[in-house]
């Protein structure tokens, strides 16, 4: 493990699109993770950085899933803990507002400017995470590409530290000492 990554304090990921599934609303009992996905949190995990789960599940206030059933998805996946906005109408936890990774930070004492997020949308992911200082990597799947081009107007004032292919490629540039 490098220097920089015992600055790395934790990593948090966004759901759909980004750790699998589509980039759309997918039940957890029906959700897939990428093929690289778990590798990738158990290299995060292996090499001392937490991993936060944050995503934005309107659906939940429809009755369509519960917090729970996404908190018992994270948590076999190997996530240290999850945040999870279950709101459709505007609220300070939904991305792009981070109040969620406020949130994380307030519970486990961390320093955001020392965090990393990884997402597939800019004006959610990237927005959050600019709002506190963190790091901001984008990947490619789900939503990532249209993301860093048909919708890059929409966060266009806020630049990625990294764009990766794939989640497995964004822990690989944090655990091999990217320039952070």
């Amino acid at each position: 493990m490098t220097k920089q990554n015992l600055d790395i304090q934790a990593v948090f990921m966004d759901r759909d699109g980004t750790i699998g599934g589509t980039g759309h609303f997918i039940h957890p009992r029906d959700f897939k993770l990428y093929p690289n996905a778990q590798e990738a949190i158990t290299l995060l995990k292996k090499n001392g950085i937490k991993v936060f789960a944050v995503t934005n599940q309107y659906r939940i206030s429809r009755g369509e899933a519960t917090v729970q059933d996404f908190e018992e998805q994270f948590s076999e996946y190997g996530f240290d803990q999850s945040y999870i906005c279950p709101h459709e109408q505007e609220c300070g936890c939904r991305k792009p507002k981070p109040g969620m990774l406020l949130e994380a930070a307030e519970q486990h004492h961390l320093d955001l400017s020392r965090c990393i997020v990884i997402g597939d949308v800019g004006d959610t992911d990237m927005l959050a995470a600019n709002a506190v200082g963190a790091k901001k990597i984008m990947v490619r799947t789900g939503w990532g590409e249209s993301s860093l081009t048909t919708y890059r107007n929409k966060w266009i004032e806020t630049e990625p530290d990294y764009i990766a292919e794939d989640i497995l490629d964004a822990v690989h540039w944090i655990i091999n000492g990217s320039n952070l």
